[in-house]
């Protein structure tokens, strides 16, 4: 039995490795520009790493913050951003750092594609 598997992170035909950098370069690109358009599945996976991301940033150790942070974003540039501009700012709150708008189907496939940013 697979107990304690996150249902809402089963991309269809994906293995492990690929899910988690492709979270990785969700994270990255959100950080970096604020906002960004992906499918409705790709950005509801990616809140709950948002929240802890900002959350781990806020705590009073900041040498874990850092280690917390290089795990998951490939760039300094957007660990930067995340350090100095982002996570200041939700100083008080614990949850809800990102909204997500629907856009439109996209063509091809027709997946709902919607934006995600940071409130």
């Amino acid at each position: 039995m697979r107990h304690r598997v996150r249902k809402n992170l089963h991309f269809k035909k994906k293995d492990v490795d690929h899910r988690n950098a492709m979270i990785r370069n969700l994270l990255t690109s959100l950080f970096t520009h604020k906002s960004l358009m992906t499918t409705e599945k790709r950005a509801r996976a990616l809140s709950p790493f948002v929240d802890k991301m900002i959350n781990v940033v806020n705590s009073k150790d900041l040498m874990n913050a850092i280690r917390y942070t290089g795990e998951y974003l490939f760039t300094k540039e957007s660990s930067l951003e995340l350090f100095k501009n982002v996570a200041p700012k939700y100083t008080g709150k614990t949850s809800g750092f990102t909204r997500i708008t629907a856009i439109k189907y996209r063509d091809g496939d027709n997946a709902k594609l919607v934006k995600i940013e940071l409130i």
